[in-house]
């Protein structure tokens, strides 16, 4: 499945849920720098949907704060509870 997705990073901890714009949030401790917080992102993305890191593909949005994904293995079901969150 294909997710829009907009990270926030410097968080105080890694955190996926909530909606921004229709992407899911996901908030991650890492910085900004030399790709740290896309990959943190990836891995929370993974985490959030039960499914192996390499299982999430980055898309487009290599050095944006808005990023498309696609997820191997990921549902609908779980995407909706994490935008209600």
């Amino acid at each position: 499945m294909r997710v829009a997705i907009r990270v926030r990073p410097g968080a105080g901890r890694t955190q996926v849920g909530g909606e921004h714009g229709g992407a899911l949030v996901v908030r991650v401790s890492a910085r900004a720098v030399d790709g740290k917080a896309t990959e943190a992102a990836l891995a929370a993305v993974a985490a959030a949907f039960g499914v192996r890191r390499s299982a999430v593909t980055l898309v487009t949005g290599a050095t944006a704060r808005s990023k498309v994904v696609d997820v191997d293995g990921g549902t609908d079901a779980a995407l909706q509870e994490l935008l209600a969150r």
